[in-house]
């Protein structure tokens, strides 16, 4: 009986992960916001607390954050076949997506253009991040200290401050804050940290790569981007380029650009963007070297962290640093709406597109997927008809 439940959990893991696989657009903080909606709201797989914790743990770990909460709450809700279940169903929609973009572009050397149908869903992106930002606050803020903490996390954010910086300052500083000041009450002293240390994967051999293309190569370097790069497509960039344009040659910055795009516009994990590249450099067998490189560590990193998650927020230490963690995610996903909303509110009708949107789900609670769906329809309809 034990063994039909879990795999009945499976199953679920899996049919939820592909679903948002491929309509989850907007990038981590739109996907996470999905899952919010799906996990802790809908099913009620975990608490709000449980889920900003992941989240937390999460961002502190290099590698995709979207899909790293996948692999988390897949492994929450099935364990070690909900991991694998929940990560690879994530990134499977986009992988074959992006395999077709690919083709299409060796092929026809133009990158496809779908600027409609983005133009309706990206202001109800927005709208899904507002509820998910709304319902997570009221969880995560737990004092004035850790509110103002927020705030000033979205502003050093908008004033292009390191996105990682800004993640461990607000943990160091709301842990030193709560703790010392504990401490200096009396009320003694309970170290029970947890540190969490990046696994750094050694390939250093990688600096010695030959100008020359190989497979293996291509997999080393990728399976490095996903061991040391954290969750910002910003970020991301800079080691592709580095890498593939001026260290190796392989590419020209209009290819890097083009891959990124592809890795924007599609549904599902940003990290994507490396099946494009190796689709260009080593065909099919290439393709899927890069993904498996640049998403193996995330796997890794997640099976090794989840079991200290419990630990940490059992410690006054450790759970001081999450509470300043996800404060400090919160107001990275504040300062990410903004900037989505600069670019996706440009005229009266994404204005009122967000407005409904923003109606629905707060009001009738509408599943965000059909709404997604519901805007790339609006958006394409009203760009050819009107």
């Amino acid at each position: 009986m034990k063994i039909q439940k879990t795999d009945k959990r499976v199953g679920e893991v899996a049919g939820l992960f592909l679903k948002l696989g491929t309509i989850a657009f907007g990038g981590p903080a739109a996907h996470i916001a999905m899952m919010h909606d799906e996990i802790c709201r809908r099913r009620g797989w975990v608490s709000e607390q449980r889920f900003l914790d992941l989240l937390g743990a999460a961002n502190l770990i290099p590698g995709p954050s979207s899909t790293e909460m996948a692999i988390y709450l897949g492994y929450e809700r099935a364990g070690w076949k909900g991991l694998i279940a929940g990560g690879i169903c994530f990134i499977m929609p986009a992988l074959l997506i992006v395999l077709t973009l690919s083709w299409l572009y060796v092929h026809f050397r133009s990158t496809p253009q779908a600027v409609w149908l983005l133009y309706g869903i990206k202001p109800v992106v927005v709208a899904i991040i507002v509820q998910a930002l709304w319902g997570l606050f009221k969880n995560a803020i737990k004092g004035p200290m850790l509110a103002a903490l927020a705030l000033l996390t979205l502003i050093l954010y908008l004033g292009r401050f390191s996105a990682v910086a800004l993640i461990f300052g607000s943990g160091i500083l709301v842990m030193c804050t709560k703790n010392l000041w504990r401490m200096r009450r009396g009320k003694g002293m309970n170290i029970g940290i947890a540190l969490l240390q990046g696994l750094g994967l050694p390939v250093s051999q990688i600096a010695g790569i030959p100008v020359h293309f190989s497979l293996t190569s291509l997999f080393l370097i990728f399976l490095k981007i996903g061991s040391v790069v954290f969750g910002s497509g910003y970020l991301l960039l800079a080691f592709l380029r580095n890498d593939f344009v001026h260290r190796l040659g392989w590419l020209t910055d209009q290819q890097v650009l083009d891959a990124v795009a592809i890795g924007q516009f599609t549904p599902g994990p940003v990290f994507t963007t490396a099946t494009f590249i190796g689709f260009i450099l080593g065909g099919f067998h290439g393709a899927l070297l890069a993904t498996v490189g640049i998403f193996l560590p995330s796997f890794l990193f997640v099976a090794a962290v989840f079991p200290l998650v419990g630990i940490l927020r059992q410690s006054q230490w450790a759970g001081a640093f999450l509470d300043g963690v996800n404060c400090g995610a919160l107001g990275l996903m504040a300062g990410v709406t903004i900037q989505l909303g600069k670019a996706a509110l440009i005229d009266g009708f994404t204005f009122s597109l967000v407005l409904l949107s923003a109606f629905a789900l707060f009001r009738f609670k509408i599943n965000s997927a059909w709404l997604v769906l519901a805007g790339g329809v609006i958006g394409l309809a009203y760009k050819i008809f009107l």
